[in-house]
């Protein structure tokens, strides 16, 4: 905390121990990164990582030591912590990118199966999918929503310019040290000694120029870092769109398993209505059964030939119940051939 200049609540958000959304932060001395695996505080002159047993970890410490040399050999004018910055995003843009694209690969030929064929093990697979989305789409969502508040406030911006605050530093320090020691005739300034305001505008107006200039290069340089930002803006944005997309890819495919189920359920329906009826029609033959069955003596069962008549009749009845009856349920259109949501 002492050599970074950062408060406890910064360090927290990059203890490997605790789950904390994508963060950037920029400070006085430092700029705080936690982005997925990368943990890290960049300042303007060393790049401090965590968990550096982790192998996205070190991967960015050999990519982030193969760029510096090479950038040195090059006299590339980017500063050590935008460089670092730049590497920190790049690769937590590509590792969300591969999840993405993994997950699209994997989730595609499951929901073609579960749209032909509907099973209690392809439903349960993409569930499982749907929720990896789900967790995927916030973290993306995370990381573009940290980049665009970062390129929307300039102040924040500025705050990551570490080796250009720590030259003006140094040159502050080293014009005061000036200014405490410079000599005038035979005699020499100090902190208590009274000066003349004609030499101190004098001595003091290059100062006030440089920080003008100062200023001025803040501000145009600004725009470099949000060309940078801006870069990484877009491929995350273009990760989330492709994660959104294969949501609604999902949404589609339960829409269609659910009217699908609406249709089988309507044939359900409509098959047991027609079942139903057929009970109905079937109970009749049971009736005429109980009534024949009964313990009495009548003159129809003196003839067996009424037996055939009985059945004859109470088949035609029970038919033409049963053609009155669907002839009344076509008419009210009760029994459609699926329904549309």
């Amino acid at each position: 905390m002492k050599r970074c200049g950062l408060p406890a609540r910064d360090l927290r958000l990059l203890d490997p121990l605790f789950v904390y959304p994508s963060t950037i932060l920029g400070r006085e001395k430092a700029i705080v990164v936690s982005l997925e695996q990368i943990r890290c505080i960049i300042m303007a002159d060393e790049v401090l990582l965590m968990n550096s047993l982790d192998s996205s970890v070190l991967d960015y410490e050999s990519e982030l030591s193969r760029r510096l040399k090479e950038t040195k050999d090059q006299n590339d004018d980017l500063p050590l912590e935008f460089k670092a910055l730049e590497l920190a995003l790049e690769l937590a843009s590509a590792s969300l990118d591969s999840q993405a694209t993994e997950l699209e690969i994997e989730i595609y030929p499951v929901l073609d199966e579960l749209a032909s064929s509907i099973s209690t093990t392809n439903l349960e697979h993409v569930r499982r999918l749907k929720s990896h989305l789900l967790a995927l789409t916030h973290r993306v969502q995370k990381v573009r929503d940290e980049i665009e508040h970062l390129m929307d406030d300039d102040g924040d911006m500025a705050e990551m310019y570490l080796t250009q605050k720590k030259e003006r530093m140094e040159e502050f320090q080293r014009t005061d040290l000036f200014l405490s020691c410079v000599p005038v005739g035979n005699a020499s300034f100090s902190r208590s000694a009274p000066v003349s305001p004609t030499c101190s505008g004098s001595i003091r107006s290059p100062s006030r120029i440089e920080s003008y200039r100062s200023s001025s290069n803040t501000r145009s340089h600004v725009e470099e870092l949000e060309m940078l930002l801006e870069a990484y803006f877009v491929v995350i944005d273009n990760t989330l769109s492709q994660l959104l997309s294969l949501k609604e890819y999902i949404d589609d495919t339960e829409d269609f398993i659910n009217i699908k189920l609406d249709n089988i359920q309507n044939q359900l329906i409509q098959f047991e209505l027609l079942l139903t009826a057929a009970t109905f029609v079937v109970t009749v033959f049971a009736v005429v059964t109980g009534v024949f069955g009964m313990n009495f003596n009548d003159a129809v069962f003196d003839t067996p030939s009424n037996f055939n008549w009985v059945l004859i009749l109470s088949g035609v009845f029970c038919s033409l119940v049963y053609l009155l009856f669907l002839l009344y349920v076509k008419h009210k259109r009760l029994l459609p051939c699926g329904r549309t949501s």
